[in-house]
C-alpha cells in the first residue's frame, strides 16, 4: 500500500492514517494538498496549528498581527517563555515546522481586516477562524460565505466553549448572530480569565472537522453547533437553521465585504 506519492518517510510517519479504511494512502495524499488559513495563534490556533501539523497538512497559513505576551502562555501551547516579545506568527511557525518538514508555513504578521482579508484567503481551501473578536469572527464569515470558502468557527469563554463549521450547505454565522452584542456585554480573557485547557479541547474539536473535510468521512457540524461546559463536562447540540432573510446567504444577499462596517456592532447596513 505504498499510497499516491509518499515516500518511505510518510508512509512511516502517517503509518496510522493510511492503515485506516477511512482515510488510506488517497486521505492522507488529500491533507498533503491542502492548504489551510488558521487566523489567530493563540489559545484557539495552538491545538489547532499542532493537530493540523502533526496530521500533514501540507500548507497551513497562520495569519496573527499579535506578539507573545507571558500571560499567553497558561494556554497558548505552541509558544514559550523565551517567545515573549517576538510575532506571534514567527515562534507558531517554528513551532510547526520542527514538528513536522512536509508542512510549509505561510506567516502572515498582519491583521484580518476588509482590506487585508482577500489576500489572505486566496489560495486556501479551508480556513480555521480561531480569533478572539467578533469584528474578525463576522467579517471570515461573510468574507468566507460569499466566496463560496468553508471555515470552521470557535470560540471560549470562562469555562464554556462553542464550536460549528459552515461549508456553504447550510446557515451562517449571522443565521444565528446578526450582529455583534453591544461592546462591554461579553468581557474578554483578559477581563474574566479563561480556564487554561479549555480552548485545547475547542482547538481539537476544530482541527478535527478540517481533517474530516479533506479526508471526506463522517459529518460535520454544518448546522449544528457543540456547546462544551468544561465545568460540568458536558456537551450540548444546538441546531442552527438559514436564514431566508439573512444579509450575507439569505435570498438577497450583500455584494462583498465592502459594504458593512467591522465595528462596534458588526450590522449589514439596511439598503
Amino acid at each position: 500500500m505504498a499510497g499516491p506519492d509518499l515516500d518511505p518517510e510518510q508512509l512511516d510517519r502517517y503509518s496510522r492514517h493510511i492503515i485506516m479504511d477511512e482515510v488510506g494512502p488517497d486521505g492522507q495524499a488529500n491533507l498533503l494538498d491542502a492548504a489551510v488559513l488558521v487566523v489567530g495563534a493563540g489559545g484557539l490556533g495552538s491545538p489547532v496549528l499542532q493537530y493540523l501539523a502533526a496530521a500533514g497538512v501540507g500548507t497551513i497559513g497562520i495569519a496573527d498581527h499579535d506578539t507573545v505576551e507571558r500571560s499567553n502562555l497558561q494556554r497558548q501551547v505552541v509558544h514559550g517563555d523565551s517567545d515573549v516579545g517576538r510575532p506571534k506568527v514567527d515562534s507558531a511557525a517554528e513551532f510547526v515546522a520542527e514538528l513536522n518538514p512536509d508542512v510549509t508555513v505561510d506567516a502572515h504578521q498582519v491583521a484580518v481586516s476588509p482590506d487585508t482579508v482577500a489576500d489572505l484567503v486566496e489560495g486556501y481551501d479551508f480556513v480555521v477562524d480561531a480569533s478572539d473578536n467578533f469584528p474578525t469572527r463576522f467579517l471570515i464569515n461573510d468574507y468566507c460565505t460569499l466566496e463560496g470558502v468553508p471555515f470552521s468557527h470557535g470560540a471560549i469563554y470562562r469555562f464554556e466553549g462553542q464550536v460549528t463549521t459552515f461549508t456553504g450547505e447550510g446557515p451562517c454565522y449571522r443565521c444565528l448572530f446578526p450582529e455583534a452584542p453591544p461592546e462591554g456585554a461579553v468581557p474578554d480573557c483578559a477581563t474574566t480569565g479563561v480556564l487554561g485547557v479549555l480552548p485545547g479541547t475547542v482547538g481539537a474539536i476544530q482541527a478535527t472537522e478540517t481533517v474530516k473535510q479533506f479526508v471526506g468521512v463522517g459529518e460535520s457540524l454544518d448546522g449544528r453547533m457543540v456547546v462544551y461546559d468544561a465545568a460540568d463536562m458536558s456537551f450540548d447540540e444546538v441546531t442552527l437553521r438559514p436564514n431566508p432573510a439573512c444579509p450575507v446567504c439569505g435570498d438577497d444577499p450583500i455584494d462583498s465585504v465592502d459594504d458593512v462596517e467591522y465595528s462596534e456592532s458588526c450590522a449589514v447596513p439596511a439598503d
